[in-house]
């Protein structure tokens, strides 16, 4: 299964960057992380939705893609149900995840509409650098968990 992360925004060559990459080189699925910016500077309304537009635009044109799309709204799973939805999505012949990882204000509707699943990471904002960082890790875990390692101890 490959994984692409697409988030709005820049990451630096900070410690979240570095914490992102860490976990990513530790999965034997492949990530790639495609970043979209919005630099005209547009009311917060025109910018999610401009924001949205680009990271819809960023996933791949793949038959089998299952795209999931981080919000407050979504659905907060355990690491071992998020590793046993992976599963069941590997199994069901999905090939191509995406996670979305939207701007300062959210996802776009039409971001939301297009989701196959809206995972939260729950109630708490956390720093967008920082939800990369944990999704990477969580994707880690899950392969872990699947993999019957000891990594993690829940």
């Amino acid at each position: 299964m490959r994984i692409l992360v697409a988030a709005v925004g820049r990451g630096r060559s900070g410690s979240e960057q570095a914490l992102f990459d860490a976990y990513r080189r530790r999965l034997s699925w492949p990530v790639t992380l495609r970043e979209v910016e919005e630099r005209r500077k547009l009311p917060a309304t025109q910018l999610t939705q401009r924001e949205g537009e680009l990271l819809l635009a960023a996933l791949p044109k793949a038959p089998a893609l299952f795209v999931v799309a981080l919000d407050p709204r979504g659905k907060a799973l355990s690491s071992e149900d998020l590793a046993r939805r992976l599963a069941d999505w590997r199994d069901r012949g999905v090939n191509e995840l995406a996670f979305l990882i939207g701007g300062a204000d959210g996802h776009a509707e039409a971001v939301r509409r297009r989701a196959d699943f809206l995972l939260s990471f729950g109630p708490m904002t956390w720093p967008h650098l920082l939800a990369r960082a944990m999704l990477a890790e969580q994707l880690y875990r899950a392969q872990q968990i699947l993999a019957g390692h000891p990594y993690h101890r829940g």
